[in-house]
């Protein structure tokens, strides 16, 4: 053989090497890509879960008034929405976010029409005075949390695709609360203040992190803080519920009741609690002590030490969704990035106005906690949240070659 032939033999041979070694390091990256996210996220899911099932489980595990047999029913539900939201998880996780950011204006459509549809005469539920609810044939379903998520992904696509004009007060202002405001009204007229305030909230902390002007954030969150406590105002109801908040022992069987178990919960748990299942309140004394007022029950079996576990949890989760949002944001996925911070914020707040509402800090309202409380709708639109968190991290992580994954269509 040619000496020249040997030279071009070898570098056939090289090249296939070299081609065979890209390929096999890009199907370990993939495998790798396909099992990687972000660790303290993946901790704080599931330390958040597996804590969920205890107290649930102690929670409402009373004995039955009627059969006067233990209550497993609930434990059993709520399992059941964990392996479902789990599903849901994967399928959040796994789908592309430029297809998401494209649907934005759809999902909002349909979520404003299934909250007008729940107002329909003989297809909304009511329940203790509300009309929250759809009923699917032995799953009641609540528009209001789809909506939680629905609002977060429009209004992170809107700021997204308008980031270089949020300066200008139509923009950056009167456009958002046109939309804002129609999605309180709809609220508002089930009655479900608490998921109003914290859409509205979510989305304002969005609005601020975005880069809307300072001065015009200022003034459209002290108008709608004036409109909120006008609302408030112009309902008996609500009026009377901030003044039992204030001073719960002035009607201590009537308004004032919910708060004054929660707190002797609290009170009895101490710092360390008294002992996880030997619970007193929950045994027919605080209402909803599996959803509303779960965290009033870990403090009292787990006291204090409980709760502040639970408050780091949460602040954890919003750590890390603004870790990912950050590195989504340098890489220009701004979609993405205003997402993962949404998302963030969500948790944070609802969570936050949970533990406020059991304490006696905000007055009393019916708000689960989030991967925490009993309760199908809430379960499953929280591990969706989680799941988009985690497709956020995924599409955002090194890809082969030290390349970072860039998705194009993103604004």
């Amino acid at each position: 053989m040619r000496p020249g032939n040997n030279v071009l033999a070898n570098q056939a041979a090289i090249k296939r090497t070299v081609m065979h070694t890209r390929a096999t390091a890009f199907q370990a990256h993939r495998a790798s890509e396909v099992s990687s996210c972000d660790p303290w996220l993946m901790f704080t899911v599931i330390a958040l879960l597996s804590l969920s099932v205890v107290m649930v489980y102690s929670a409402t595990i009373a004995v039955d008034s009627r059969t006067l047999d233990i209550n497993f029913n609930p434990l059993i539900k709520h399992l059941l929405h964990i392996g479902l939201g789990s599903a849901l998880l994967f399928m959040a996780a796994s789908i592309r976010l430029n297809w998401l950011a494209a649907a934005s204006k759809a999902l909002l459509l349909i979520g404003l029409l299934l909250l007008v549809v729940v107002l329909f005469p003989g297809v909304g539920v009511e329940v203790n005075g509300s009309i929250r609810w759809i009923d699917l044939g032995g799953f009641r379903f609540q528009p209001s949390e789809l909506m939680k998520i629905i609002g977060i992904i429009y209004f992170a696509d809107y700021l997204a695709r308008k980031r270089e004009d949020l300066h200008l007060f139509k923009v950056g202002i009167i456009n958002i609360g046109l939309v804002a405001g129609a999605i309180g009204v709809l609220l508002l007229l089930e009655p479900d203040f608490g998921t109003a305030v914290v859409i509205t909230t979510a989305v304002a902390g969005m609005m601020f992190l975005a880069g809307v002007r300072f001065w015009h954030f200022l003034l459209s969150f002290s108008v709608a803080a004036t409109l909120m406590t006008w609302i408030m105002g112009m309902a008996p109801y609500r009026m009377a519920r901030l003044l039992s908040y204030q001073d719960p022992w002035a009607d201590p069987y009537g308004n004032g009741f919910q708060l004054i178990q929660a707190l002797i919960a609290i009170g009895r748990g101490e710092w360390f609690g008294v002992g996880l299942g030997s619970s007193i309140q929950k045994l027919f004394y605080l209402p909803h002590a599996g959803n509303d007022f779960l965290i009033a029950i870990i403090g009292e079996e787990l006291g204090a030490a409980g709760i502040f576990s639970v408050l780091m949890l949460f602040a954890l989760l919003l750590f890390r969704a603004f870790v990912i949002s950050g590195r989504a944001l340098r890489l220009g996925q701004r979609f993405s990035g205003f997402l993962a911070q949404g998302i963030g914020l969500l948790f944070a707040l609802q969570a936050g106005v949970h533990i406020g509402v059991n304490t006696g800090l905000l007055p009393t309202k019916g708000i689960t906690l989030p991967m925490m409380s009993h309760g199908g709708s809430s379960m499953l639109i929280s591990m969706v949240a989680v799941g988009l968190l985690f497709a956020v991290d995924r599409q955002s992580r090194p890809q082969p070659g030290g390349q970072r994954c860039k998705v194009p269509d993103q604004k």
